[in-house]
């Protein structure tokens, strides 16, 4: 990892010039993320796209510095949305944030045709990058946000997408966990089965420049000692960099749980898989967990996967 925590990130990308894009501006959360962004020297600038009304009055209470941000007055969810992603592709700013609007809203506005913001073949995809005292790495969380019920397949296109991101941060070769409630195959738990595969697909090839086990329950993914006692062996163990969860009714959840329970979490939030970069937090996820989101943007608009 090219960075061992935020703060490091932070200064990494202290200076660069970002504009923004976000659609559904009329959030605290996200305009005090905003405020962050210029005070860190990450933002340069960018379109708040909402309510007028609204977002000028959120605005001046965050403290935003008259002048730098656009507003264009939308109070359509889905108008907003759109409007954002064709901003994007006009090239009047560098990544989008998501404000106060739906998710499905966002993802419809990426996936119309005529935006090619996803290659034939693959998936748009949920990253969280989590921070946490107790685990010696940073590692990520996929997906806990867009794939609902994800087929075997979607489960391999998601596990290439979160590899391609953590390579591009400097991880060579990810190790992947694949979390299931057991750690033994069971025909009466698919997600199992599908690690047995996926653990396969990793082995011959389909899976490339990544490490991947399971059925690994979160204990054995994140502790060896707990691993060994299970009599589990391998790579992952203690040194996961990527956990993959069966679904949405578990990622999620996850997802949240450590984000408002665990004290000292630090995280930031992207859309894996796309063309357009992304930032795809929460609504309700803190000003912080935002600022953080746009700096790693700001990151991996610059990175590339290593060949």
């Amino acid at each position: 990892m090219k960075f061992r925590n935020y703060d490091e990130l932070l200064k990494m990308v202290k200076g660069k010039t970002n504009r923004i894009v976000v659609p559904g501006a009329n959030n605290d959360e996200v305009l005090e993320a905003c405020k962050l962004g210029v005070d860190h020297k990450i933002i340069s600038g960018g379109i708040l796209i909402g309510p007028r009304a609204q977002v000028e009055a959120m605005a001046a209470k965050a403290g935003l510095p008259p002048g730098k941000f656009e507003l264009i007055d939308i109070s359509d969810l889905a108008e907003m949305c759109n409007k954002a992603v064709d901003l994007i592709r006009a090239g009047k700013g560098d990544f989008l944030v998501k404000g106060l609007v739906d998710t499905r809203f966002y993802m419809k506005a990426l996936l119309r045709k005529e935006i090619a913001a996803v290659e034939e073949g693959t998936v748009l995809s949920h990253f969280v990058l989590f921070e946490l005292a107790n685990y010696h790495k940073l590692f990520a969380l996929t997906d806990a946000a867009i794939m609902i019920k994800p087929t075997l397949e979607e489960k391999a296109k998601i596990t290439r997408n979160a590899v391609n991101l953590m390579r591009m941060l400097g991880v060579e070769t990810p190790k992947v966990a694949v979390i299931c409630p057991v750690e033994k195959p069971n025909p009466r738990i698919p997600s199992t089965l599908d690690a047995v595969e996926l653990v396969k697909m990793s082995k011959d090839g389909r899976i490339k420049n990544a490490v991947i086990e399971g059925p690994y329950d979160v204990y054995i993914a994140f502790s060896k000692k707990l691993a060994l006692e299970k009599g589990i062996t391998g790579e992952v163990p203690g040194e996961t960099d990527i956990a993959l969860l069966p679904d949405l009714d578990s990622g999620n959840p996850m997802y949240k749980t450590l984000s408002f329970f665990v004290a000292g979490m630090k995280s930031a939030t992207v859309l894996a898989g796309s063309n357009i970069p992304v930032i795809l937090p929460s609504r309700t996820d803190s000003p912080m967990t935002k600022l953080h989101s746009v700096a790693l943007a700001c990151f991996l608009k610059d990175a590339k996967v290593p060949v």
